[in-house]
């Protein structure tokens, strides 16, 4: 996963790229770069590392035409300054920007080798620019028929942008398989991975279709296929908020979108459950009713935590609806030859909705004529055009690459699925209906207690052990998946290499690596096979293994086999994964940064660390001006600054 920006325009393009730069940062690290146009001449800076590293080299004020830019996470080629975009063709004539991954390089660069062309990188990439200079040279063409003509000759995913020395005023684009959306303007338009970067800019989006080829200028767009055929541009309006991307006084991303979570859920379930008429109101579902009531079986493709989604589905699907449920990687699936049938019912959970291997499983069920359903978060993304029907999460954007509201947003829709088939199989009373949505309804407010109530003894674990080299996560039931999910996140986020496990399977393989260095990680939140874990904890135990323990309030007895304790609300058995992914989320961050800052006192100042709170005011700017705004929310900072603990109010 790699993150592209462009710009086309008659500002300062670099200023842009390079701000652009920094909201696409979460999509890779290894390195960044941009290339602007002056003078009939390509101009590239890159460096590995991060955007600040590059920012750092960058003459600001330099462009105004085309610029483009580039974050790279590393597939083909070390992270090193060499192989980091933007990558410029062997003649001096073509740069380009790419994310994705050209399968079939390694024949293409033997050919043009053969042709005489060098090359000084490693990546894919290069491979590519260097073919497209070749056929426009060759066949004597504009930049746009040779992209055209040299994608028909290429195997794999791309989004890229593509500038010419020879067309100064033109940019041209093409998709497939990784997400690319144009940003229109004024008299200008902004190319990106996602809609982040240029949204300070317009909100006014053309999200491209695969196989789609885009020709730009400040005052001109067209859209073509590789095949020439031209399309209307569908433009959309974006409905996020910039204030949504910003960090909002939070450390990370991610700790930031683990704390939004309760709002996540609420918006996600916001006018869906319908107390009145006893039913779940959701408009893919709705639509497509008699082949729910029809499907002999449910297949769930995903990737990454979305599969583990997919796992969570399975227990509640089953459990209330009754109906079979196979969940698959979509990498899997897409290459294997799958058995499906015109019942069957695909659904597919992605965040994003571009994940390349989602959308080739979901196009290959739709092929063999399957019911196409897709549960994502992000409005006009590929899989919500691809879809026969589908389902939008509304956990707002997420920013932070390891998944966390997205998660529990999912979970709660794929209960809210669970509902609605077994309301129309008659698999549910009444009565248990109003029981399971009431719990549902009420689950932002357990989610905001765990949160403010487990952090900071969560933080103090994690410093604890932070230097552990491996760990073990053990869940049963519909919190295994929560197991794998905390190992996930230990792994992406720590580095530190961790296991997810059944607690049953623990004596299979795990138990012999346990050791008083290793943390193990126990979900025994309230479930069926709640005994069997407490024989599962006493043989950690037996081994001297680190007991970590996230249990109820039911079950609190539960303290006196476990090293620390992380007591959550008790909720319905289907609901815990809601509740106790956060906590694992928590863990894998581990210890929240603490800031120096210069504290005045009476006998002289000093640098410390001090407590802060984030203060936020709204107001309505019809009534009051910012400035007054402002003095206001001052006044009540240095009040809370100068907080007399003996006042008696």
């Amino acid at each position: 996963m790699c993150g592209i920006i462009g710009y086309v325009g008659s500002n300062n393009g670099i200023d842009v790229v390079i701000e652009g730069l920094k909201r696409l940062e979460y999509r890779g690290y290894d390195s960044a770069g941009i290339c602007y146009l002056k003078a009939s001449k390509l101009f590239v800076q890159k460096k590995q590392g991060k955007v600040s590293d590059l920012e750092k080299l960058i003459k600001k004020g330099l462009s105004k035409g085309l610029v483009m830019g580039h974050t790279r996470w590393a597939t083909h080629g070390k992270p090193n300054n060499k192989n980091a975009h933007p990558h410029i063709s062997m003649g001096q004539k073509l740069a380009i920007v790419h994310n994705g991954i050209i399968e079939n390089y390694d024949s293409i660069k033997e050919g043009l080798i053969q042709r005489g062309y060098k090359f000084k990188s490693e990546t894919d990439t290069e491979v590519l620019v260097n073919l497209i200079e070749y056929i426009q040279n060759d066949l004597n063409v504009s930049l746009l028929e040779a992209v055209q003509q040299t994608l028909t000759q290429v195997i794999g995913a791309y989004s890229i942008a593509v500038i010419c020395v020879d067309e100064p005023d033109n940019m041209v684009l093409a998709k497939k398989g990784s997400p690319l959306i144009i940003g229109v303007g004024k008299n200008e338009y902004f190319i990106a991975s996602d809609p982040a970067p240029f949204l300070k800019y317009t909100k006014r989006a053309i999200y491209l279709d695969d196989g789609e080829v885009a020709e730009i200028s400040h005052n001109k767009l067209s859209i073509l296929t590789i095949d020439k055929k031209i399309k209307s541009p569908s433009i959309q309006k974006l409905t996020m908020e910039l204030e949504e991307i910003e960090k909002g006084g939070y450390d990370t991303f991610m700790l930031k979108e683990i704390y939004e979570q309760p709002k996540s859920i609420v918006d996600t379930l916001r006018g869906r459950i319908v107390k009145e008429s006893q039913t779940i109101k959701l408009r893919g579902f709705n639509e497509s009713i008699n082949q729910f009531k029809k499907a002999s079986r449910i297949i769930i493709v995903g990737c990454g935590s979305s599969w583990l989604v997919g796992l969570v589905a399975e227990y509640i699907i089953e459990g209330l609806a009754k109906i079979p449920v196979e969940v698959e990687y979509a990498s899997e699936f897409r290459y294997r030859k799958p058995v499906i049938y015109k019942d069957d019912i695909v659904i597919a959970f992605s965040q994003s909705g571009e994940t390349a291997d989602t959308l080739s499983a979901l196009k290959l069920a739709k092929e063999k004529g399957a019911l196409v359903y897709g549960i994502c978060n992000v409005v006009g993304s590929s899989i919500s055009r691809l879809v026969n029907v589908g389902t939008f999460t509304h956990a707002g954007p997420e920013i932070g690459v390891a998944s966390t509201k997205a998660f529990t947003a999912q979970v709660s829709v794929s209960i809210l699925i669970a509902l609605a088939i077994a309301k129309l199989k008659k698999e549910v009373s009444n009565k248990e209906f109003r029981e399971i949505t009431s719990e549902l309804i009420s689950i932002d407010k357990k989610m905001k207690l765990t949160l403010s109530e487990c952090s900071l003894k969560i933080q103090k674990i994690a410093k604890k052990y932070k230097n552990a080299k491996n760990a073990l996560y053990l869940g049963r039931g519909v919190n295994f998946p929560v197991a794998l999910e905390g190992a996930l996140k230990l792994k992406e986020i720590s580095y530190i290499h961790a296991e997810g496990y059944p607690a049953a399977e623990m004596k299979h393989g795990p138990i012999a690596l346990i050791d008083k260095e290793m943390p193990v990680i126990v979900i025994c939140t309230k479930s069926d096979e709640y005994d069997k874990m407490i024989s599962n904890i006493r043989e950690v135990g037996s081994r001297k293994g680190i007991i970590i323990g996230i249990i109820d309030k039911e079950n609190e007895h539960v303290k006196d086999y476990l090293d620390f304790s992380i007591l959550v609300p008790s909720t319905s058995k289907d609901f815990t994964p809601i509740i106790n992914q956060p906590q694992v989320g928590i863990l894998a961050i581990g210890i929240i940064r603490k800031m120096p800052s210069v504290i005045e006192t009476p006998n002289g100042d000093f640098i410390g660390v001090r407590r802060k709170v984030i203060l936020s005011h709204s107001y309505d700017h019809r009534i009051i001006n910012g400035a007054t705004g402002g003095l206001f929310v001052k006044r009540v900072a240095e009040y809370l600054e100068n907080w007399n603990e003996n006042s008696p109010f």
